[in-house]
């Protein structure tokens, strides 16, 4: 990837988006009969294009494999232009020390000896050395490296399944084109553009796929019990429960007491020994995954019933993590950034949600980041029949588990779009059962909804050749973007940090001999822009970045690492400044 043109001018997309629609969808008011089958649809381009759209449909499987390799195939031959990306924010440095573990054939790392100078944002010192998030992602990225060479890999493979379960899902609600058709609007609006493909946070795709299964196994196994389905079902519980476990058990919790009274409780139940041997293998499939996160968290954590994230926010963060908590005493921070990270942003994200004068306005503020994540201006307009679907008994079960899950989140103090990645499904699924009711939409026997979906579905088009084309002009505009509307105004994500810092690392590695950097910041410097992140075994590393201290902590650090060259670097210098370590005399 490389920096942005300060040259061309940026096309400022959602604006265009939004513009688009407003015309399509005036355009569908005043010229509705464009949308209408003609009478003779075998003369009929959009009729002859629906009809072999319905039929390809018809074969379910072949259509789950056909999103799913679409996805692959797409993202694969945007490459030129949407590079594999660069680590950039924190979240992803800590995915990839977990990834790099893993794929090293270990669970975690020994505490390294210099400890205080490595320590970093979402990394765990103590009792090991080790990203402080759950398994999931880090086992994703894990893949991409041991099976393609590369950890994005993992982050394509698995959207690219999250795509394929989604139409899966889907097919188990809807009819089967507006199954397909779900798909490939997932592929449009996640699979190739967004954050969770082009960065490698984007494993939270993962929890998407959990999500998917989850829902979509729920009405096979309510018409019909299956071993597949029982066990598709147990897959979806398995990965909620290792990469978002407090969402994913919002959405379990109305799940499984529906399909548990359906199934033991109702007039019509299948048979005990049809439900024992269908359940054999996915209890036991559960109960493996529970005691390997347990063996997990002994290993990392030290201890089985320690979860992840709990030593780390123990140790680092002074905003609590629930809405009805207090903010814990500063701890004893050894370096600047740490504190500005944690107990300055983090603490305005928690007051904004703590204060009741700015709960409504941040619920608002969480609710437009999501529509404008998963939907975009040109999904919007199906919202108008929200009222209509509502009251529809079809996706009156999925409401019921989206409402639990929204209320359940109300309680966290701070939240991001990707928090509701295992909701994926459930909102394609509302979307596209809007878009079933506005189809039918006839104001004055005009076929004015019907009009209005075509307009949506090219406007999507549209606006993805619009994304390429800037992209190919503007190199990391896009993706710029789509960090943006991912992330907190307390966490805002660039690309050109990711760019800078790789480059640095490139050129030291060019060097002969082993490499010491020293990264010192400036007083204003921002603490999402962080550096010091390492391999998981450190003193073996090319290259080894570690935090400026006081001069004596600096000379201790020497001293134990007299073998190599030592460099100071400026990230917030322009541009950023290398410069030889020049040690001070005795």
């Amino acid at each position: 990837m490389t920096p942005s043109s300060t040259h061309a001018v940026a096309l400022p997309l959602p604006l265009i988006e939004a513009g688009l629609t407003l015309v399509g969808m005036a355009a569908a008011f005043l010229w509705a009969q464009f949308g209408a089958r003609r009478r003779k649809k075998r003369t009929s381009s959009f009729a002859f294009l629906e009809r072999a759209f319905v039929a390809f449909a018809q074969r379910q499987g072949l259509a789950v494999l056909t999103v799913g390799l679409l996805e692959l195939g797409m993202r694969l031959a945007l490459l030129p232009w949407f590079p594999i990306p660069l680590p950039a924010i924190p979240d992803e440095f800590s995915f990839l020390l977990a990834a790099n573990t893993f794929a090293s054939g270990r669970l975690t790392n020994p505490t390294p000896d210099m400890w205080t100078h490595f320590e970093s944002i979402h990394i765990s010192m103590q009792p090991t050395y080790m990203s402080m998030y759950f398994p999931a992602n880090g086992l994703v990225l894990a893949l991409g490296k041991v099976l393609f060479g590369h950890p994005w890999f993992g982050v394509l493979v698995v959207t690219a399944l999250m795509c394929a379960a989604i139409t899966w899902m889907l097919q188990g609600w809807l009819p089967p084109a507006w199954a397909l058709l779900g798909g490939l609007v997932a592929v449009l609006r996640i699979g190739l553009f967004s954050y969770w493909i082009n960065s490698f946070g984007g494993a939270l795709s993962v929890s998407a796929l959990g999500g998917a299964l989850v829902i979509g196994a729920y009405p096979r196994l309510i018409r019909r019990v299956r071993h597949r389905d029982a066990i598709l079902f147990a897959l979806g519980m398995i990965i909620l429960a290792l990469s978002r476990p407090f969402e994913g058990t919002l959405l379990c919790i109305p799940v499984v007491l529906s399909l548990g009274h359906r199934l033991f409780f109702a007039k019509k139940r299948p048979a005990p020994r049809l439900l024992l041997r269908c359940a054999a293998i996915p209890l036991l499939l559960m109960v493996m995954a529970g005691s390997w996160l347990a063996y997990y968290d002994l290993r990392v954590f030290g201890n089985p019933l320690t979860l992840p994230y709990k030593l780390n926010r123990a140790a680092y963060a002074t905003a609590p993590y629930w809405v009805w908590q207090s903010p814990r005493p500063e701890p004893p921070y050894r370096h600047k950034a740490m504190r500005d990270f944690y107990n300055i942003g983090e603490m305005k994200e928690f007051q904004r949600g703590h204060s009741l004068a700015s709960f409504v306005p941040n619920l608002l503020l969480r609710a437009a980041r999501a529509l404008n994540f998963f939907a975009g201006f040109a999904l919007l307009p199906p919202l108008l029949m929200a009222g209509i679907v509502f009251r529809d008994r079809r996706v009156r079960f999925p409401l019921i588990c989206l409402f639990v899950v929204a209320g359940g989140m109300l309680a966290e103090a701070m939240s991001l779009p990707y928090y509701l990645a295992p909701l994926t499904a459930l909102f394609y699924l509302i979307g596209l059962q809007c878009m079933r009711h506005l189809r039918l939409w006839r104001p004055d026997s005009k076929p004015v909804g019907n009009t209005m979906i075509h307009v949506i579905l090219a406007v999507s088009c549209v606006t993805a050749v619009l994304t390429v084309w800037q992209e190919i002009h503007l190199p990391g505009i896009v993706m710029n973007y789509f960090a943006a509307v991912t992330c907190s105004d307390t966490c805002p994500a660039s690309f050109q940090q990711g760019f800078d810092r790789a480059q640095v690392l490139d050129t030291l590695e060019q060097l002969p001999g082993q490499q010491l950097v020293i990264v010192r910041y400036d007083e204003h410097h921002d603490p999402n822009n962080e550096w010091v992140y390492n391999a998981p075994n450190i003193d073996a590393a090319k290259v080894i970045w570690a935090r400026d201290m006081s001069t004596a902590d600096n000379l201790e650090l020497l001293k134990y690492y007299h073998n190599r060259r030592v460099w100071i670097v400026e990230p917030d210098a322009t541009p950023v400044k290398i410069t030889p370590y020049a040690t001070p005399p005795a």
